[in-house]
């Protein structure tokens, strides 16, 4: 049953082959929606080398601590990667967050200060929003990096207490009055004295993120280290 399945998987990816999410090329049967030569492609940003002084940890700096803070890939107007990120967002393509969380998931591990992290947070959805798109986006790519560095995935310790309107077409000011104190902290004693990695897809402004970590910083003892997949 097994070789028959296999002979009928051979022909119909004969007939309709998977390609590359990125390039469009024909993936072979060792890739999975992106090509090897695309994944080598990614501008790589190692901001994981330098946690404390890059263009991501900037976006912080007097306005809220952070640890230490990393993005995987930059991407610009034009960029062909940037399809990944708005078939992850808008195309039902969950896949993809796993993928690449997974592949930034090693490159994580190389950074100390990330490596000996206890918890990965996702910067969460509303419920509402969370049952229009059917999954978290970021969840998805704080999956792959659990799978990479066995760490777990913490979903429940921050919450997002309202619906707010999407940030897309806001300036920098909207999108901070938008995500103002809409989080809060559930089970505080559970991160108490912990390090934790807050992931998300991208950073522009950073309002949502800092947000979170203002959420975040009430609890006692706390390290708040920031993993976004990508940064403009």
């Amino acid at each position: 049953m097994k070789k028959l399945n296999h002979f009928f998987g051979e022909i119909v990816s004969l007939f309709y082959p998977n390609c590359c999410d990125v390039c469009d090329a024909v993936l072979s049967t060792e890739e999975t929606a992106i090509c090897l030569s695309c994944i080598a492609e990614i501008p790589r940003t190692n901001f994981h080398r330098e946690p404390f002084d890059n263009k991501v940890s900037q976006v912080f700096w007097g306005r809220v601590r952070v640890e230490a803070a990393t993005a995987w890939f930059t991407f610009k107007k034009g960029s062909k990667y940037r399809k990944l990120l708005h078939l992850l967002k808008y195309k039902s393509r969950s896949d993809i967050g796993v993928i690449l969380g997974e592949k930034f998931g090693y490159d994580l591990k190389q950074s100390p200060e990330f490596a000996s992290a206890n918890y990965l947070i996702p910067v969460p959805l509303h419920p509402k929003k969370l049952k229009i798109r059917g999954y978290n986006q970021s969840e998805m790519i704080a999956d792959g990096i659990s799978k990479a560095m066995q760490i777990p995935v913490d979903t429940e310790s921050l919450v997002r207490k309202q619906f707010n309107e999407t940030q897309t077409k806001k300036n920098r000011i909207e999108r901070w009055q938008n995500v103002e104190e809409i989080f809060t902290i559930e089970n505080s004693g559970k991160l108490e004295g912990k390090t934790v990695i807050l992931v998300d897809d991208v950073i522009t402004t950073g309002a949502t993120l800092e947000a979170c970590i203002q959420a975040l910083q009430t609890v006692p003892e706390i390290k708040i280290l920031v993993a976004v997949l990508a940064v403009a």
